[in-house]
């Protein structure tokens, strides 16, 4: 159930002494082979965190023989000497592996502005090496939690081959990815401009579609690697569903996994103008705060999902909107629809429905109420 799944890969996690309470904080994946193709998506964000920069580079390549990820230190906004210590990281994989640094991949999560601990990330990498195996994957899923919960793996595929898949994130889940590490492997053979399309398609549907608290990491990382070790070349729409399938369900997972959480909320915005209406409505209803703030107390106020789409660019009759809350259109025509008192909240996900009555577009944006619990969280834990 994780990167391991697909053939021609091993992994490992171990705790290489970069996070304080000893838990795991260094993986490993590693590409077998025969064929080392490769695709990327990264941050939006602007202020990129140095194993980004690098791994954008090394991705362009088309090849990508490994990926050292470590939690506990994001290695963002460090200055030259965190790329220093980035290049220092692949050179190491490298030398151990035997293949050059500029197919080494680097991924970090944690804190931002503080220099990681090389004397401990070196050695880690070596102790890592000589843990691999092909039942590591989930290890290596551990090993990159920080404030999550729960490790997340998925898999999903066709005949005699696979999509396996890892994620971390539970914070600053927000468009242009979301402060996530995610390596997906597979086993098929397929070259890089491929893996590139699957992985963009399904990262826009399904990781942009995250939107937790409107927040954008420096460092997201979600890299596609294959291995061709299934000697199958699928087609291609079953392997891009393969991919999709694999990313909303560990998408799906991140907002389960979300900081101070109860309840997990799909917006589903539908008859928009086009899909551009249908994401800015929908992750506009989603950053409302007061909105969030109603759901978590079990409140069905769709005013506040009004007000939401009234602050967007989308085309749409203000008294031909309709909203429903877990199927009761509490909203019909811009105005007081069925009884509200009909809403049954009590569980853990709750769907919001906007229906433009613009078009035939939708889009389906996932978040999650605001709790007390996501204050304390983010107040204890410096980022």
């Amino acid at each position: 159930m994780s990167v391991t799944a697909a053939k021609g890969f091993t992994a490992a996690g171990i705790a290489a002494g970069i996070k304080a309470n000893g838990n795991p904080d260094l993986a490993l994946v590693v590409n077998t082979g025969p064929r080392r193709a490769a695709a990327g998506v990264f941050t939006s964000n602007r202020v990129k965190a140095a194993p980004v920069l690098w791994s954008e580079q090394v991705v362009k390549g088309g090849a990508v023989t490994a990926v050292v990820l470590n939690s506990g230190g994001a290695n963002a906004c460090t200055g030259p000497q965190g790329f220093q210590d980035t290049h220092a990281t692949a050179e190491k994989a490298a030398e151990l592996l035997g293949h050059s640094a500029g197919e080494i991949a680097v991924a970090s999560t944690g804190l931002i502005g503080l220099p990681l601990p090389m004397d401990k990330l070196l050695p880690g990498i070596e102790q890592a090496v000589g843990a691999l195996s092909e039942h590591g994957g989930e290890k290596a899923a551990i090993a990159i939690k920080t404030t999550d919960t729960v490790h997340k793996t998925a898999v999903a595929g066709g005949a005699n081959w696979s999509v396996g898949g890892m994620a971390k994130g539970a914070g600053m889940l927000a468009p242009g990815l979301a402060t996530m590490l995610v390596v997906l492997t597979t086993d098929a053979d397929l070259d890089a401009a491929t893996l590139d399309k699957a992985l963009r398609d399904a990262t826009r549907q399904t990781f942009d579609r995250v939107d937790s608290d409107g927040c954008m990491s420096t460092n997201d990382t979600v890299l596609l690697l294959a291995s061709g070790a299934s000697e199958v070349a699928p087609d291609y729409a079953e392997f891009a569903d393969a991919v999709q399938s694999v990313c909303a369900n560990l998408a799906r997972q991140l907002i389960g996994d979300a900081e101070g959480a109860s309840k997990d909320i799909r917006v589903e915005v539908v008859n928009a103008a086009s899909e551009d209406d249908a994401v800015e409505v929908g992750r506009s209803i989603a950053r409302n705060n007061l909105l969030k703030c109603a759901i978590h107390g079990e409140d069905p106020n769709w005013g506040r999902v009004l007000s939401a789409i009234g602050t967007t660019r989308a085309a749409f009759e203000p008294d031909r909107l309709n909203v429903a809350i877990n199927g009761v259109w509490v909203c019909r025509n811009g105005a007081v629809g069925d009884d509200r008192d009909l809403v049954d909240m009590r569980y853990r996900q709750v769907t919001v429905t906007a229906d433009l009555a613009a078009g035939d577009a939708s889009a389906v944006i996932w978040t999650n109420d605001l709790t007390a619990d996501y204050v304390h969280e983010n107040s204890a834990y410096s980022s």
